[in-house]
C-alpha cells in the first residue's frame, strides 16, 4: 500500500457517489447509487463501506460534499432534498463508518475548491462555483479563501431571488433561482425531465443563472464563475452560451465587466474531486 489519497463522498438529491482521489486530484476509483426515497443513510453507509473494502490506497482523510443548509463543518445537515435529514448528525455518522478524520462542506463549496485545485479555474483566487443539478448550490473563493459566512453557508446562490413573486421554493421563499432553474423545478414546470428540455427552456435557465451571477458578482467583486451539475453539463454548450450572453449584456459596472463562465473541467467527477479538496484544505487547518 504505497499510494496515498482521500476518500471522497458526494451526497446529492438524485445520486450518491463515493470514490478515492489521489493527492494530485486524480479519481482512482468510484462508485455510485441512486439516492433512495427513504433510508438514505443506509444506502450511503453501504456504498462507503464497499468503496473502502475495494481500495488498496492509504486513505488519509474523508472529504464530503453535501447539499445544505448545514451547521459549521457539517456537524448537523438539513439537506432540503432529503426530507428525512433534518439536523442529521452526518459527520459523526460517517466517522463511525470510516474510522478516519471526516471533513464536510456544502457541495458547491466543495466543487469550487476542486476546480481551483486542479480544474477549469486552477490557481484563481476569486471565483464563484455553482452546481446546477437537482437543486442549485454555490460556493465562493474570495482572496484565495473559501467564503464561510456566519454559519458556514455563504454562497447559496440558489436562493437568490431571480423572479419576484415567482414559484414556491423548497426553502419556503418564492422566486429563488433553485425554484426556476433546478432539475426538479424544470421538470415541475415543463412536465418533462430536464434531460428532455427544449432550446427555450435551456436558454431561459441560462438567463436566470446569469441574472443571479451578475447580482452576486456585483456584491462580492467577482467576475469568474465555474459551473457543474447534471443540468448544466447535460444542457451543454447552448446553456453556457446563454449564460455568457446574459453576462455580457448585464455585467456592465466596471469591476465585473468581462465576467466569464466556465464549465467544470473535471466533468461528472468534479463532485468527488471537490469532496477530496475539502479534506485536503480543511485537514491542513486542523
Amino acid at each position: 500500500m504505497s499510494q496515498r489519497g482521500y476518500l471522497a463522498v458526494d451526497i446529492g438529491g438524485t445520486k450518491l457517489s463515493v470514490g478515492v482521489v489521489s493527492l494530485s486530484g486524480e479519481v482512482l476509483a468510484h462508485r455510485k447509487a441512486p439516492t433512495p426515497s427513504a433510508n438514505v443513510w443506509g444506502a450511503l453507509s453501504e456504498l462507503i463501506g464497499q468503496q473502502i473494502a475495494a481500495t488498496d490506497v492509504e486513505l488519509l482523510a474523508c472529504g464530503v460534499g453535501c447539499g445544505g443548509p448545514m451547521s459549521p463543518r457539517g456537524e448537523l445537515v438539513s439537506f432540503l432534498h432529503i426530507p428525512e435529514w433534518r439536523n442529521f448528525a452526518l459527520r459523526a455518522r460517517i466517522e463511525e463508518v470510516v474510522q478516519m478524520p471526516v471533513y464536510i462542506d456544502n457541495d458547491a463549496k466543495a466543487l469550487v475548491q476542486g476546480e481551483v485545485w486542479c480544474g477549469a479555474v486552477a490557481g484563481q483566487t476569486d471565483v464563484i462555483g455553482m452546481v446546477v443539478s437537482t437543486g442549485v448550490g454555490g460556493g465562493v473563493i474570495s482572496g484565495g479563501k473559501v467564503l464561510e459566512g456566519n454559519s458556514g453557508n455563504a454562497g447559496h446562490i440558489g436562493h437568490v431571488i431571480v423572479v419576484p413573486n415567482g414559484r414556491l421554493c423548497a426553502c419556503g421563499s418564492h422566486g429563488c433561482l433553485e425554484a426556476h432553474a433546478s432539475g426538479r423545478s424544470i421538470e415541475a414546470i415543463t412536465g418533462k425531465p430536464s434531460a428532455q428540455a427544449g432550446p427555450e427552456v435551456v436558454a431561459e435557465t441560462g438567463r436566470l443563472v446569469a441574472t443571479a451571477l451578475v447580482s452576486v458578482g456585483a456584491m462580492l467583486d467577482l467576475r469568474t464563475a465555474v459551473i457543474a451539475g447534471s443540468v448544466a453539463l447535460g444542457f451543454g454548450r447552448p446553456f453556457f452560451d446563454a449564460v455568457q450572453s446574459e453576462l455580457d449584456r448585464n455585467a456592465r459596472i466596471g469591476f465585473i465587466q468581462g465576467f466569464r463562465v466556465h464549465p467544470a473541467a473535471l466533468g461528472a467527477l468534479s463532485p468527488l474531486v471537490g469532496a477530496a479538496a475539502v479534506a485536503r484544505n480543511l485537514g491542513c487547518e486542523t
